[in-house]
């Protein structure tokens, strides 16, 4: 086997290697730190909410991991990443399909936050967006970024207000990166 060749073989098992292992690799670099809460909005459109009903097909019961892919998916569907300045409302972000982070985790919040009340787990989790801060190898990369667009950046915290158990997701970097989950400290 020719070096050429072998060298191709083995940068495509390292790309595919990268690939099904990138939400693990991520989430041993970056860590998201919370800043405090983001006031969020409930989905009172009703073309949202229809939407939101045609995704989940009459399901009976889900799981909160089922409840935030499909979220996930609907925030994904709907919303395209703009650096402008847009409606924070889902409400309306649902209409107009731009947003930036804030827009994406308050639009994932209000439809996850429906379907927990849908599948009355809303007694048991809530899904409040939040305010914070990435930190790549224990560093706040915010303090290198001179821009005010980039001076912290939002995401989801879920939390079981019986077991006190998080879980962090940033839809704005599933969209790209499809990562479901990041890795949350206080």
């Amino acid at each position: 086997m020719s070096a050429l060749k072998r060298v191709g073989i083995a940068v495509f098992i390292l790309i595919a290697i990268l690939f099904f292992a990138r939400e693990r690799l991520y989430n041993q670099v970056v860590i998201y730190r919370s800043l405090g809460p983001r006031t969020g909005h409930p989905a009172t459109n009703a073309l949202l909410i229809k939407e939101i009903e045609l995704d989940i097909d009459n399901q009976s019961d889900a799981r909160i991991d089922e409840i935030i892919q499909i979220s996930l998916s609907i925030t994904s569907k709907h919303l395209h990443f703009t650096v402008l300045n847009t409606s924070n409302d889902p409400n309306v972000l649902f209409s107009t399909g731009r947003a930036h982070c804030v827009g994406y985790v308050r639009f994932f919040a209000a439809t996850c936050n429906y379907l927990l009340e849908r599948y009355g787990l809303d007694d048991q989790w809530i899904a409040q967006p939040t305010i914070g801060q990435l930190y790549v190898f224990n560093t706040n990369i915010h303090k290198y970024l001179n821009s005010p667009f980039l001076r912290d950046h939002d995401f989801v915290v879920l939390e079981n207000l019986r077991t006190g158990e998080i879980v962090a997701v940033d839809p704005t970097l599933n969209d790209y990166l499809k990562i479901d989950l990041v890795k949350y400290a206080e």
